[in-house]
């Protein structure tokens, strides 16, 4: 890790240290008080805190921080697939995984890197990878944060392989919210989804924005590239902005769903909403060679 000291230039700063299982975890900081920590199982985002230091991520306090399980918060990163079908492991297995640093990332554009901390982590399928889903890739995950506190995730997922693979894909994202039933979510509006509480039958979204009463597991189709979720009791918006990822996953389990849920507390579902950019729908099909990139910005703003 050579960017601590250029990154200090620009009022923010890198710092690499080891969890209790001796797993490397990123922080990322800047002089004006905002973080966020990325850990190399999963790179997964485990925190993402304001200038003010408070938390904008939900993790359980059941959360279990032991590799090869997920970390039930933050923003794990569900890949080769998302949900659960055929052999592999439900919603992938790069969550689960160890990622290494990446020593020589390929150049993104000068705004993914100017006067941001940022983190460059790299994912290669193993033996076991390959003999649960045989295609070889490079899977390369840049996490920045921005000046002003914005948190991004940029992936970029390359065929290696001799023949053509897809995947479906998703930034499962945990924001912390201060009770669900006063939270609302804008964007979503006339969009057709999939409920996968009603076997993935379609609908229409009807409302002019979606709110929550019970339990919520919904694939948006084809969604704009800017979402809102809007916390009243908290008064803040976060704002969700997405590239390559046309679909969004709203999910929120409710009490008889979260009281099943080993790694959820019983009454945990009032304080987080996961809401997704994703690539659910038409599964992302790339060409010996080809690369597919899936940009997530995340901020917050005070909202009245």
């Amino acid at each position: 890790m050579n960017q601590s000291a250029a990154a200090w230039d620009r009022g923010t700063a890198v710092a690499v240290s080891k969890d209790k299982n001796g797993t490397d975890q990123v922080l990322l900081q800047t002089n004006r008080g905002a973080s966020a920590q990325v850990s190399l199982h999963g790179g997964q985002v485990l925190s993402w805190k304001n200038e003010r230091g408070e938390e904008l991520l939900f993790t359980s306090s059941k959360a279990i921080f032991k590799p090869p399980t997920a970390v039930r918060g933050g923003i794990p990163i569900c890949f080769p697939q998302f949900g659960n079908r055929g052999a592999l492991e439900q919603n992938g297995f790069a969550r689960n995984k160890i990622w290494v640093f990446d020593e020589s990332p390929p150049p993104l554009q000068p705004s993914d890197s100017n006067g941001k901390a940022y983190v460059d982590l790299l994912f290669k399928p193993s033996e076991e990878d390959l003999k649960a889903w045989p295609h070889s890739f490079e899977f390369r995950l840049r996490v920045s944060l921005a000046y002003d506190g914005g948190l991004s995730l940029i992936s970029r997922i390359r065929n290696i392989n001799s023949k053509p693979f897809s995947f479906s894909f998703s930034y499962r994202t945990y924001f912390s919210v201060s009770d669900i039933s006063e939270v609302r979510v804008e964007g979503v509006e006339t969009l057709d989804y999939l409920d996968n509480l009603c076997n993935k039958e379609r609908f229409t979204e009807q409302g002019d924005a979606l709110t929550f009463e019970s339990e919520v597991d919904r694939v948006y189709l084809s969604s704009g590239s800017v979402i809102a979720v809007f916390d009243h009791e908290k008064k803040r918006t976060f704002v969700i902005r997405k590239e390559g990822l046309p679909d969004v996953v709203v999910w929120n389990p409710w009490e008889k769903k979260a009281k099943a849920i080993v790694d959820l507390g019983d009454e945990e579902y009032k304080q987080m909403l996961c809401v997704d950019g994703a690539a659910v729908e038409k599964p992302i099909a790339l060409r010996p060679g080809e690369e597919w990139t899936g940009r997530l910005e995340l901020s917050v703003m005070p909202s009245i």
